[in-house]
């Protein structure tokens, strides 16, 4: 994808297994967000060609958009309505008529815990609700593939592990999940397999296992000047033993899929 001079995204090139949870990460501007809006149809490729379930986004676009629902980073709901009423335009929207449109908007309030708000205002909900609302919103018409952007932004740590414990429900259910994130402990507990993608390019891609092991198991964070540096070592004792004899103040701590992309591009997950 480029506009005018700037090239965003280039020679990136995905093949995403039925069922598969997998993450999407990168620091700002590395092109997360105009890779889901391209497989979403919101946004026009350069060149390249892009499928969803097998059809063309470009030459059957319907058909494509069918496949996938999208849970954005901004929260897009419309807040004068009920937590029913969003849900409905949206079933309306991709033609499901009514006797299963009721059925399926009463299968995704008990999904995502919203039954009894379902007559309440969007505008009154909390944070998380609103994301859980977003969630059973972009599931209402059955898609195949579920996108999410930040699908935890700005969430306490209790409600994320539930939306955590959500999104792992789907995934069993046969969902395959497109997750762009920029908590690390997110892609690590969830993902099957993580991309890594830098100002616009694919750096690398794995489990979140094998990425990790690459740097060993656990590093050693020392502060020097106004800069953090990191070790990293095989075994927690070997970290322990080289922190013995640091000048500086250190932590020990394990690996995460951060030090794993800082090692690959020097720069962090931001």
């Amino acid at each position: 994808k480029r506009y005018k001079d700037a090239e965003v995204l280039r020679g990136l090139t995905l093949e995403i297994p039925a069922g598969e949870l997998f993450a999407f990460l990168g620091p700002n501007g590395a092109g997360k967000t105009t890779t889901i809006r391209i497989l979403n149809g919101l946004t026009r490729k350069t060149s390249g060609r892009a499928q969803l379930n097998g059809f063309d986004i470009d030459e059957q676009p319907l058909l494509a958009k069918r496949q996938a629902g999208l849970a954005p980073q901004s929260v897009n709901l419309d807040m004068e309505l009920s937590v029913v009423q969003n849900l409905l335009i949206h079933c309306r929207l991709y033609g499901l008529d009514r006797p299963l449109r009721a059925t399926r908007i009463e299968e995704l309030l008990d999904l995502v815990g919203l039954s009894d708000r379902r007559h309440q205002s969007v505008a009154k909900l909390s944070g998380g609700m609103k994301r859980r609302l977003l969630l059973a919103r972009a599931l209402a018409h059955g898609p195949r593939i579920l996108f999410l952007d930040e699908p935890t932004v700005g969430l306490d740590p209790g409600m994320r592990r539930r939306i955590w414990a959500l999104i792992k429900r789907l995934q069993r259910e046969g969902t395959t999940i497109f997750l762009c994130t920029h908590h690390i402990e997110e892609a690590e507990f969830l993902a099957d397999r993580v991309a890594f993608v830098d100002q616009g390019s694919l750096v690398a891609l794995d489990t979140p296992t094998r990425l990790m092991a690459t740097l060993g198991g656990w590093a050693l964070d020392r502060l020097e000047g106004d800069e953090m540096r990191s070790e990293y070592f095989a075994t927690a004792e070997e970290a322990r033993e080289r922190a013995a004899v640091a000048e500086t103040g250190f932590t020990v701590r394990r690996v995460n899929l951060e030090d794993a992309f800082l090692a690959l591009t020097g720069r962090r997950i931001q």
